[in-house]
């Protein structure tokens, strides 16, 4: 034996081909032409052993990258669009189009479902990144992204993405700085779960090219692992034991994890892929950039079609247009390849054919279409006419079983014991999968073990909604509560509004929402049109009258005001039943204006949350002052602002809120969700005048302007009871987002010198894009009062056309023009008003009474209590004078008054929103019984007694 060298390696080799022969003498390397005969060489110098070591090293690792592309090339070259072994592929380079892929995004666990995910986060702009660019490193950051998150909904193109990826690498297109790129899908990995490997083994199981390699840490490389939500492995980041050796053997989650977490192979990039609900799986210390694939965007979808339909492209957009809950889905690529398969079969089959209105009809429509094919194929019919052979009835009756089943547990992806549960055998799906290969699909995974799902989740529910509806109408079992319908549940009740009322309470306590778009369906499968579309498969009808039954229910829990998404599910619930009644009232309101001047209900806000989301046009602002309601009904539709791409502007200054709510404006508490509003991209204008937020609002809201996301370049919070806590709060967090916002607005607030030095210290940094800034107060003066008291008037005055002849009232002759404010110091019983100047002046009708008319608004002051009237009808307010001043506020323009009760604070008594149509002025009115009863109005600048009633 040999004497060991110091001159030796000591690690282990890169290559495992470059090899020792030590018992005979030789040293040699298979993969060069690299034969030492000389012993002499084993004392050859460090230099030249790493350069030789180098060398064979490179050609390995060359050897094995050159295959590896090879095999890339060979599977991800081409694809069958839909489905996975149907129909002739296609060149993946052809039918790829861009998607559209945001950066950033919440890690927390998102319970919503996915159709009113891709309803929202359709409509809001994120920043875009394109796929090739994921691992460089960002402008923003100098950190080296490691691992990257993407999230997305089934069927919005995730793992096309990585297949176009690595299809890129392979060709060279991108990324060429990666020298090994190995794609795994969690598909492939549960099948060997319970299997024990060595991350180097792993990789020479799933890549035979890299056999040669045995170590990875001087190399670039980039691990992709598609479908974390499908994984069925135990990822536990708390308790898995530390693993750093690539040779140690260990179970693949300990694998994964260790991978993940950065102590294995810390040198590697990781690309994981995964549904919205399962993307906290992933501790975000672990992660370098979130991502989201939105699909396609408008153009994108119009591409689509156009390439589909060529002559017919304009007309189909315009009908997909048309119908709001299918132009959202289309965002989805594979719902616009299902789409497509259905309008394509009914434009060959009918001249003029009734095209589907609903997201039930279509998938109505879809099975169909499926049926069909298998006619044509087994049974040698023409395939126009429809025939539900028994074959076929059994197969969509076990596939819906099937899914449903699948569905309560939340899978979507099935294996074969999964089949035995519903009765199923491997070799019946088989068949079906054969059969119905656009419904239901067999993979192979690993060793040719088989792997089964539905071609997207939306078909899963729909079979799932078909199960149930089947199974209750053919034998009286409501398999949602795993029980016949109970007596008390049918006391007055039909069967239809047995099955659907009791869907409609588990959607809308399941904590997953999992059965939000299940429900949808199961409601629209009642309609005539369906059932016509499905008869010889099921037999029950139902009738319009059962259907107004199911509608009343769902407009009943509407009133009840749940969450708003669950409620906008329910108004989709209702438009799936051709129900438009709700909202149709709503627009009726909406174009006359009269839902300010109504209490709306949960049901009111619910729908109107839901026209703006369902809106073709693109809002530019959203005036929340037309709106009267509850606070937490206003904050119901505050989110609907976020979903709308080109929203710039929100208006909620001084939301006066029903009685039931003490009419006051946004309280503090709202300004939580107004910080949310605030990290909208899109949003660059926000009025918030005249509501009672004071500091601890502010604060609030400044949690949401300091966001990186904020472009908010207007702010005004004029009125809002903020004085140097709140200024101080702003300034730090405009430090902190220092780039947009050029304009805020404190005036009719209490800044102080400290609070407007911070302020406008802040105008003068030079980051600082903070240009105009208002906080001084700048009141109106009343001057030049026409009185009269009648027979205890104590000054002579002429006669006069506008004095009043009956009241003891009296107007001020400086109109309040713009913002305007005064104060009031009272004693006894007074009227403090702002009217039009054209108040009847004659007679003792309400026409000539302060609050008593549509002209003029009134806060009666006594020592009792507060009350305000207008249109001669009185709100008593609930709150005790703290002191004999009241301040008053206008803004004309704004449409807002609000009276203030003023002691060493401001308390807001009332506000009244409306459109004022004349110019206002002052007013003052006093009871018959109130002699002795006095007022002073003043200005802060200049304090100055008018009138003392003796």
């Amino acid at each position: 034996m040999l004497p060991r060298s110091s001159h030796l390696p000591t690690a282990l080799p890169l290559c495992s081909t470059f090899h020792w022969a030590l018992p005979t003498g030789l040293i040699s390397a298979s993969l060069g032409p690299i034969v030492v005969t000389d012993l002499s060489c084993l004392f050859m110098s460090v230099c030249d052993f790493t350069r030789i070591y180098s060398s064979v090293a490179g050609q390995c690792v060359s050897k094995c990258q050159h295959e590896l592309k090879a095999d890339l090339k060979q599977k991800f070259s081409r694809v069958s669009e839909g489905v996975a072994k149907a129909g002739d592929s296609t060149p993946l380079t052809q039918i790829f189009t861009e998607l559209y892929i945001t950066e950033g995004g919440a890690l927390e666990v998102n319970q919503e479902h996915e159709v009113r995910h891709m309803e929202t986060a359709s409509r809001t702009p994120e920043t875009t990144i394109t796929c090739k660019d994921l691992f460089k490193t960002q402008p923003y950051s100098t950190e080296p992204i490691r691992l990257v998150l993407t999230k997305g909904v089934t069927g919005v193109g995730k793992t096309v993405l990585t297949q176009m990826f690595c299809l890129d690498w392979a060709e060279g297109r991108s990324n060429q700085d990666l020298q090994l790129l190995l794609p795994f899908t969690f598909r492939q990995l549960n099948v060997l779960r319970g299997t024990q490997f060595s991350l180097v083994g792993l990789l020479h199981h799933f890549f035979s090219s890299s056999k040669g390699l045995y170590s990875f840490h001087q190399l670039q490389v980039l691990f992709i692992f598609d479908g974390l939500d499908e994984c069925r492995l135990p990822l536990n980041f708390n308790q898995t034991r530390v693993l750093t050796d690539p040779t140690e053997i260990a179970s693949l989650d300990v694998l994964l994890v260790n991978l993940i977490r950065g102590t294995l192979l810390p040198s590697a990039h990781l690309w994981i892929t995964t549904r919205p609900a399962t993307a906290s799986q992933i501790p975000a210390e672990c992660i370098s950039m979130v991502t989201e694939v939105r699909g396609f965007t408008d153009l994108q979808k119009e591409e689509y079609f156009r390439k589909r339909f060529k002559d017919q492209a304009t007309a189909i957009i315009s009908y997909i247009k048309s119908i709001r809950s299918l132009y959202i889905m289309c965002h989805i690529p594979i719902f616009c390849w299902i789409l497509s398969t259905v309008l394509q079969k009914l434009l060959e089959q009918t001249e003029g054919p009734e095209l589907p209105q609903t997201l039930t009809q279509m998938y109505v429509h879809f099975l169909v279409v499926q049926a069909k094919v298998q006619n044509i194929k087994y049974h040698q019919t023409s395939g126009v006419e429809l025939h539900w052979t028994p074959d076929i009835k059994k197969m969509v009756q076990c596939l819906g079983k099937l899914a449903f089943e699948q569905l309560q547990k939340g899978n979507l992806i099935f294996y074969e014991r999964d089949l035995s549960e519903c009765g199923l055998d491997a070799a019946a799906a088989s068949v079906y999968s054969g059969v119905f290969t656009q419904v239901f699909r067999e993979e192979a995974g690993l060793y040719q073990d088989k792997v089964y799902c539905f071609i997207h989740v939306s078909v899963q529910e729909f079979l799932a909604a078909l199960h149930v509806h089947h199974t209750f109408f053919s034998s009286g079992v409501n398999v949602l509560l795993e029980r016949r319908p109970s007596l008390n549940m049918g006391i007055g009740r039909t069967n239809t509004e047995v099955l659907h009322c009791s869907a409609v309470d588990q959607a809308l306590q399941s904590p997953t929402r999992h059965l939000d778009l299940f429900l949808r369906f199961l409601l629209g499968l009642s309609l005539e049109e369906n059932q016509r579309l499905l008869q010889g498969l099921t037999t029950h009808k139902t009738s319009s009258q059962n259907n107004q039954k199911t509608i009343d229910y769902i407009k009943k829990k509407l009133d009840e005001g749940f969450s708003p998404d669950r409620s906008l599910n329910l108004l989709h619930c209702l438009n799936e039943l051709n129900d438009h009644s709700l909202v149709q009232q709503t627009q009726e309101g909406m174009r006359k204006g009269h839902l300010c001047d109504r209490i709306m209900s949960p049901a009111d806000w619910s729908a109107l949350s839901f026209i703006l989301l369902s809106s073709d046009s693109d809002l530019e602002e959203i005036d929340l002052r037309k709106y009267c309601g509850t606070e937490t009904a206003l904050l119901g539709l505050l989110p609907s602002t976020l979903y709308l791409n080109s929203c710039v502007g929100v208006l909620v200054s001084n939301v006066p809120l029903s009685p039931l709510t003490e009419l006051c404006g946004l309280s503090p508490h709202s300004c939580g969700p107004l910080a949310s509003v605030l990290s909208s991209s899109s949003l660059t204008h926000l009025d918030l005048s005249n509501n009672d937020l004071q500091d601890s609002g502010v604060k609030l809201l400044c949690s949401g302007l300091k966001s990186t996301p904020c472009r908010l370049e207007t702010l005004s919070l004029s009125g809002c009871l903020v004085s140097e806590e709140g200024c101080a709060h702003l300034t730090s967090a405009l430090k902190s987002n220092p780039s947009h916002l050029r304009e805020l607005d404190l005036s009719y607030n209490h800044p102080g010198e400290t609070g407007a030095q911070l302020l406008q210290a802040l105008t003068m940094e030079p980051h600082c894009r903070l240009h105009s800034l208002r906080y001084k107060q700048i009141l109106n003066k009343l001057i030049d009062l026409l009185l009269c008291s009648g027979e205890h008037d104590n000054t002579p005055y002429s006669e006069h056309p506008d004095r009043f002849n009956w009241f003891y009232q009296v107007l001020c002759s400086e109109e309040l023009r713009g913002r305007s404010y005064f104060q009031v110091q009272w004693s006894g019983h007074v009227h403090v008003a702002v009217t039009y100047r054209e108040l009847q002046r004659k007679g003792k009708s309400t026409g000539a009474v302060l609050g008593g008319n549509n002209k003029s608004w009134c806060l009666f002051c006594s020592d009792e209590g507060f009350s305000v009237w207008h249109n001669d009808q009185e709100t008593v307010l609930p709150k005790r004078p703290e002191s004999n001043t009241v301040g008053v506020y206008v803004d004309s323009e704004a449409g807002v008054l609000s009276f203030y009760c003023v002691s060493d604070r401001l308390t807001l008594l009332h506000s009244f929103c409306t459109a004022f149509t004349q110019p206002l002025v002052p007013a003052i009115g006093f009871r018959f019984t109130s002699l002795g009863s006095s007022v002073v109005l003043w200005s802060i600048e200049n304090k100055k007694q008018y009138l003392t009633w003796n």
